[in-house]
């Protein structure tokens, strides 16, 4: 199973916990679907990156967007000739949410050509060292870029070149904290690196270093949610639902942070149907509405 279907399954888990909350969050982002297929972010303009968590939450909630206007969005961007490395692995990912949908002899055959497109545009974002970096020739990988790359490739149906490599890379991000981080030589690891190692080597069938967990799990704030670093004060969405996806991959029970955590993402919660990301933040979307929806699902238990 893909990382993506992977965190899917998660999140799909999440109406549980939801309830009666559950068709307004649907409810919320269909109402961030604009009329051309694709998904505003805070502005009101359709943004790729934001379509990625539009599309995800949507299909969680098995209220999946209609798939002609999707496509038709996504049809606007090629073969991905326009885009940077980050919106190439989005464009990947909002295809693989449509695969179903491809039955067609021409569509299948379409398919099949944007797949190989978009693969050779991934692959000149190889790091010398093996792995993968959001800059074109960079001589070191990012744990982020690595992550996302794996995750195309797999959205692509294609075996990634970057697994020979991968968990070499990575153990050059290991900082003296015993976590990661996106540079090497780092003293102190941070949340978003790290819970993306550890769900790297977890799905490349590689040892993650002990002691991950435990640094993960110490970055759960005494009111709840996760912080992105050890000198954060705040906790955020995003570090809160990475970091127990992190933890449920490598099986670290969450029963000591599972109610402080479910009532700082209750403190996020947004009339309108959707999610926050912190405390200081005053607006919602599509993006931390999936992590909500992935948090949720990780602490359903």
């Amino acid at each position: 199973m893909s990382l993506r279907l992977k965190m899917l399954r998660a999140a799909a888990r999440a109406p549980s916990r939801l309830r009666d909350r559950t068709a307004r969050v649907a409810a919320f982002l269909r109402s961030r679907m604009n009329p051309n297929g694709g998904f505003r972010g805070r502005a009101s303009a359709s943004d790729l990156y934001y379509a990625v968590f539009g599309l995800a939450g949507l299909a969680a909630l098995r209220r999946p967007a209609a798939a002609r206007p999707v496509r038709q969005y996504l049809e606007t961007f090629g073969d991905g000739e326009s885009l940077d490395f980050l919106h190439l692995a989005c464009l990947a990912r909002c295809w693989a949410s449509l695969a179903r949908e491809e039955t067609t002899p021409k569509q299948r055959a379409a398919r099949a050509a944007r797949r190989r497109h978009l693969r050779d545009r991934l692959r000149a974002f190889r790091s010398a060292d093996g792995g993968y970096n959001a800059v074109r020739g960079a001589p070191r990988a990012t744990a982020y870029a690595c992550f996302l790359a794996l995750g195309a490739h797999q959205d692509l149906g294609t075996r990634a070149p970057v697994e020979p490599g991968l968990a070499g890379c990575l153990a050059a991000l290991r900082t003296r904290d015993g976590a990661f981080a996106n540079e090497p030589g780092e003293a102190r690891g941070l949340t978003a690196p790290t819970a993306a190692a550890a769900v790297l080597l977890a799905e490349l069938g590689r040892p993650v270093p002990p002691g991950v967990a435990e640094w993960l799990l110490a970055r759960a704030h005494r009111d709840g949610g996760f912080a992105a670093a050890p000198s954060t004060p705040i906790p955020d969405l995003l570090s809160t639902a990475i970091a127990l996806h992190a933890l449920a991959t490598l099986g670290a029970p969450v029963d000591g942070v599972r109610q402080p955590c479910l009532d700082f993402i209750d403190s996020l919660w947004s009339d309108e149907g959707g999610f926050r990301g912190h405390w200081a933040d005053d607006a919602v979307d599509c993006e931390y509405t999936w992590y909500g929806l992935l948090a949720l699902g990780h602490l359903d238990g």
